[in-house]
């Protein structure tokens, strides 16, 4: 709800302060007097395209700033916290809170705005404005000029949002499972080209069949192998002079090696019984010979080597084949059977691809047919709500002086025979059209290209005052501001006018631009916009306009109504302008109760 709407040096208007009431205030002056200057005020708070031409000759620079007070849990709340921007709690209600949109157009350079004290792109003033402020006029944009926010209002008016909530879920469930088909799909052929090399390498790996470390192995006993005359040569030297016995099984017992001598040496010790010194060096000894032994054990077998050309063939051939291994799946053989392990697991899932598109493809099915079943439910509601607005509409035109225009609200199903794809969209089954028919004799036209400005004001008030009967929503918070909705109206249907603009004030804050007293009258609370022309004081052949916007309340508003009914303010104007202003108030009141 707008609280306060400050402007400076915009225009002819140096500086003004409106205070609009929660319910119907009423902008009211001569023409000319810079009436629109308020809407062009409203309008850049809201995001509008600034126009240098709108700043006052005089200034550098001209400024607007709006108050509003939202509530703490509402969307435009929700919105500005997630730009980073915290709100003031408001005094007189901790369960809102105000909001400040501040608009500044330069002579020259770009406009700048500021929310709440943070500076803002145009952007986030049009989304946030978007859900508090409604204009509706001549050249402004309607609420409801494009089918997203015609499906939209329906669905206000059919109370559907829990039906809706559950298509949104039953179309997401089938646009995931749209997603995962597509992709298996795309993968499928070049996942038959990975499965078949996955195979094909398998093969090859389980063909070779190797060990762990069996690479390693191989290479050293082909080394040893290689160098086997080198390893007999120096292994029997080493031997001979060991245990020749292990080289010459003939050879004399008397035959001097170190397995002999040590044997000689501590058998020498031992005949001696001087002290126990000698015996324990002949233990020593003995420890040694045992420990020759043993070297002459290992050495003895290393003289089993097999050196044959044949074997040292197979080995080559075996370690190529290895080798082949590691250079595609290494670099080691662990890092070989690591990979064929993988692999498998890999080639397995592969290999279910196909079912698993099927499996896809029938819970793409499956969800498909549970948002469709839905969408049509929710086409339903449509259908059932669009017939009400539209009679309930058309019945509004007429009290408010159209009488033979005519609202057709049109839900329009796609056809079930054509690609999924084309039926079902985030919003449902249906296209829906807003068409007018301003006479009877006219075709069904768009909105918007088959009305005057007036006719369209009249017409989106009556839109209004429907979706506020109809529909289940709050809107206690956005502010509609009427524009040349009196235009070709007297007499009567200017007091119905007048009253249906105070109706759809008992729902959300309506500010109406008016020449009508009729529908001025209605207002809660009134302003009038009026233009003084002033000799300039550097050069008194030339003048200035300054407009000033002033609350009437008493006997001011008495005056400001004789003015706007007979032009004059006579005895006789200012008793019609009370009588007027009291016969509305009393209406007023039976509207409230």
């Amino acid at each position: 709800m707008l609280e306060e709407l400050e402007i400076r040096n915009l225009g002819p208007i140096s500086h003004a302060l409106i205070t609009p009431c929660a319910a119907m205030t009423a902008i009211t002056g001569e023409t000319g007097a810079g009436k629109s200057m308020l809407l062009s005020a409203i309008k850049l708070i809201s995001g509008a395209k600034a126009e240098v031409a709108r700043v006052s000759p005089k200034a550098q620079e001209a400024w607007v700033q709006g108050v509003f007070s939202v509530e703490k849990s509402c969307e435009v709340a929700n919105i500005i916290r997630e730009a980073g921007i915290e709100l003031e709690t408001s005094e007189n209600d901790d369960s809102k809170q105000d909001m400040y949109v501040a608009r500044t157009v330069p002579q020259s350079g770009r406009s700048r705005a500021t929310l709440s004290g943070y500076g803002a792109p145009k952007t986030l003033l049009e989304t946030v404005c978007s859900h508090i402020i409604t204009i509706h006029g001549q050249s402004d944009q309607l609420r409801i000029a494009t089918s997203a926010k015609q499906r939209e209002l329906l669905d206000t008016v059919a109370r559907n949002s829990n039906l809706r909530y559950e298509y949104d879920q039953a179309y997401k469930n089938w646009k995931d499972a749209q997603h995962t088909l597509d992709r298996l799909e795309n993968q499928a052929a070049s996942s038959r080209q990975r499965a078949d090399y996955l195979r094909e390498s398998i093969t090859r790996i389980r063909a070779v069949d190797p060990q762990p470390n069996e690479d390693e192995t191989l290479k050293t006993k082909r080394n040893r192998i290689e160098n086997a005359a080198h390893i007999i040569r120096a292994v029997s030297t080493a031997l001979a002079a060991l245990d020749a016995s292990q080289i010459d099984y003939e050879s004399s017992v008397e035959s001097a090696d170190a397995c002999m001598l040590i044997d000689k040496a501590a058998q020498a010790l031992r005949t001696l019984h001087v002290d126990d010194t000698c015996e324990t060096l002949a233990h020593q000894l003995d420890d040694v010979h045992a420990q020759l032994s043993d070297i002459v054990m290992q050495l003895a077998r290393m003289l089993d080597v097999d050196g044959s050309d044949e074997d040292l063939d197979a080995l080559n051939s075996r370690i190529h084949d290895l080798t082949e291994l590691t250079r595609r799946w290494g670099p080691t053989l662990d890092d070989v059977l690591d990979w064929a392990e993988k692999a498998q697991f890999e080639l397995e899932d592969l290999d279910d691809s196909p079912e698993a598109i099927e499996r896809a493809r029938a819970a793409c099915d499956k969800h498909y047919r549970e948002a469709l079943t839905l969408a049509k439910e929710l086409s339903k509601t449509r259908a059932q709500a669009a017939e009400k607005l539209s009679s309930e509409v058309t019945a509004e035109l007429k009290s408010l002086a159209m009488s033979g225009a005519q609202l057709n609200v049109r839900v329009n199903p796609r056809n079930e025979d054509a690609q999924d794809s084309d039926v079902l969209d985030s919003h449902g089954i249906d296209d829906v059209e807003f068409l007018f028919r301003p006479f009877p004799a006219s075709d069904d036209l768009p909105i918007g290209k088959s009305a005057s400005g007036g006719e369209l004001s009249r017409l989106m008030l009556a839109m209004e005052l429907v979706v506020a009967q109809l529909s289940d929503n709050d809107e206690s918070m956005m502010t509609f501001i009427f524009d040349e909705v009196d235009a070709g109206v007297g007499g009567v249907a200017a007091v119905e006018l007048g009253k249906r603009l105070a109706q759809l004030a008992q729902h959300a804050q309506v500010i109406v631009v008016t020449h009508l007293a009729q529908v001025a009258s209605f207002a809660n609370a009134q302003f009038a916009v009026q233009k003084t022309v002033t000799a300039s004081s550097d050069d008194a052949q030339s003048q200035y306009a300054d407009t000033t916007v002033t609350k009437l309340e008493g006997v001011a508003r008495e005056q400001e109504i004789a003015r706007m009914l007979a032009g004059s303010e006579s005895q006789t104007s200012l008793e019609h302008a009370r009588e007027l202003l009291a016969t509305s108030r009393k209406m007023v009141d039976n509207v409230e109760k």
